[in-house]
């Protein structure tokens, strides 16, 4: 299973609705990435695919400064799953891989 591309993420969260990006890349069967969202731009650590499970974790300063840890489960070009922040309650996550001709490979 690949989860390479450009995923359009939604994340349910105690202060409303939020869009992120996320952009994730496959080199030598390491993958890397970052997530665009509220006018910034922060790379993605201590990222994991095992099986249909991917986790990450990032940074934001915006509209909080908060750490986030994602646990979400991929079917094909959709994922869904979760955002943690420390103890706050988990923020429900869904998103969509972007299909274009670059992605095509």
């Amino acid at each position: 299973m690949t989860v390479e591309g450009t995923w359009d993420l939604s994340l349910s969260t105690p202060i409303g609705r939020m869009k992120a990006v996320l952009e994730l890349r496959e080199r030598d069967a390491v993958l890397t990435g970052f997530a665009h969202g509220a006018g910034e731009r922060v790379p993605l650590a201590d990222i994991a695919l095992d099986g249909d499970r991917l986790t990450w974790k990032q940074a934001v300063t915006k509209p909080l400064r908060l750490n986030l840890a994602f646990d979400v489960t991929v079917d094909g070009d959709t994922l869904r799953g979760t955002s943690r922040a420390g103890r706050l309650p988990a923020s429900k996550v869904t998103g969509v891989r972007r299909t274009s001709p670059e992605d095509r490979t």
